[in-house]
């Protein structure tokens, strides 16, 4: 039962306490390897900046204590509690954890974790940055849920950041422009305000690289002055910096240049899938393709539930092609355009993959479908992409498909 102290009110931002892990046998050594793991993943999760994460020694103070999560909740001052537990089974150890919105009890995530004893600094390191990956974008989405079913009128900055996140994963044009009129609001409530200023940022660039606007000089413009004042607002917030950096990619920026800013902010939080995929972007544009697979393949390895699988796997596709292999192309690219059919580049690198096996009916056939035209939207593919050779085999594939022979 709750104290009849009040609640500490909620911080304008996810808010989550890590517990002390239970050890579930004897041994005092796994006891000190459990608190070590938690504090491995509070400061795994102190460095998202999205997130606000209790101390360690509020956190403790529940050690060898019965638990009652709602009561923790209110006297924290958190929405979210992570617990779990160590075990020891003969020479391995097995770690379960557990994310619950502790006002209402729900379970939103649960894993188990195994390893040798033998490796146990390495299994702590692994268990905290997949913790850590996991977490973020899944508080992300809990915190969308519970606006979308609280309207208010008196819509703070972060609010309205929320309410623009579907839009802006919906890919659509329509969506785009709700997306940017409630991020506008979000940015006249706090001009400052990093991740809405980068997200302004990434649907005007979406205007550009989807062919949604006739006037691209005004939209790459406006992605460009959206994308520096975030950087400006908040140089330190990896998310800010990764996602102003994808939105200067979509508008031409020097690559090597934002590679650099998504390296620092993954040397700040390693744990950050967002700045993985971007990351993967930056080397897809530049040429390399094999490395790109590997910073994709990360991505998706830290947040396993991610909301935007979608560019994961037009990445990799799209990687793959460059690299000849188009039979794993294909497979990659199909995926995606089932999942999220909007995304232009998915079907642009279908169509010339298609083209490049020697499909070429079935390429002429797509293309006509999904409305891929002579001299459409497509040719944005000669700004996008940095490597002269990669931009040429998709170009010509898309020649070749939509009977276009003159050059871009």
């Amino acid at each position: 039962m709750l104290t009849t102290e009040p609640a500490l009110e909620l911080p304008a931002k996810p808010s989550i306490a890590v517990l002390p892990f239970a050890n579930l046998a004897d041994d005092p050594a796994q006891d000190y390897f459990a608190d070590g793991l938690v504090e491995d993943i509070i400061t795994a999760l102190s460095r998202f900046k999205s997130l606000f994460v209790i101390a360690r020694n509020s956190s403790f103070a529940y050690k060898g204590k019965p638990i009652d999560i709602k009561q923790v909740g209110h006297d924290l001052g958190v929405r979210y509690v992570l617990e779990g537990s160590v075990r020891r089974d003969g020479s391995r150890l097995r770690i379960t954890g557990r994310l619950i919105d502790a006002s209402t009890g729900t379970h939103l995530w649960a894993e188990e974790f195994d390893g040798p004893m033998a490796d146990v600094f390495e299994l702590q390191d692994k268990v905290a940055s997949h913790v850590a990956g996991v977490i973020d974008p899944l508080l992300l989405d809990a915190e969308i849920r519970h606006v979308s079913e609280h309207p208010t009128a008196d819509m703070n900055a972060y609010h309205l950041y929320l309410r623009a996140m579907p839009h802006l994963r919906a890919w659509s044009r329509e969506d785009n422009l709700q997306a940017i009129g409630l991020l506008e609001q979000a940015v006249e409530c706090d001009p400052r305000y990093g991740m809405a200023l980068a997200s302004l940022a990434l649907c005007h660039s979406q205007n550009v690289s989807s062919g949604w606007t006739d006037e691209i000089a005004r939209e790459s413009e406006r992605s460009i002055v959206w994308a520096r004042r975030a950087l400006d607002a908040a140089p330190d917030d990896p998310s800010a910096v990764t996602s102003a950096a994808g939105a200067l990619l979509n508008t031409g920026e020097d690559v090597e240049t934002l590679k650099r800013l998504v390296d620092g902010a993954l040397a700040r939080n390693p744990s950050h899938a967002f700045a993985w995929l971007w990351s993967g972007w930056m080397r897809t544009v530049s040429g390399e393709s094999n490395l790109a697979i590997e910073h994709f393949e990360t991505s998706m390895r830290l947040d396993p539930r991610m909301t935007r699988r979608a560019f994961h796997l037009t990445g990799l596709g799209m990687c793959h092609f460059f690299e000849h292999r188009f039979d794993q192309a294909a497979r990659f690219l199909e995926d995606s355009f089932r999942e999220l059919p909007t995304y232009p580049l998915t079907g642009w690198f279908l169509t010339a993959c298609y083209a490049r096996m020697g499909r070429v009916g079935e390429a002429r056939e797509f293309a006509s479908r999904d409305g891929i035209v002579p001299g459409g939207a497509w040719l944005a593919v000669h700004r996008l992409l940095g490597h002269a050779a990669h931009r040429d085999m998709a170009l010509s594939g898309l020649k070749l498909a939509t009977g276009q022979e003159s050059d871009a």
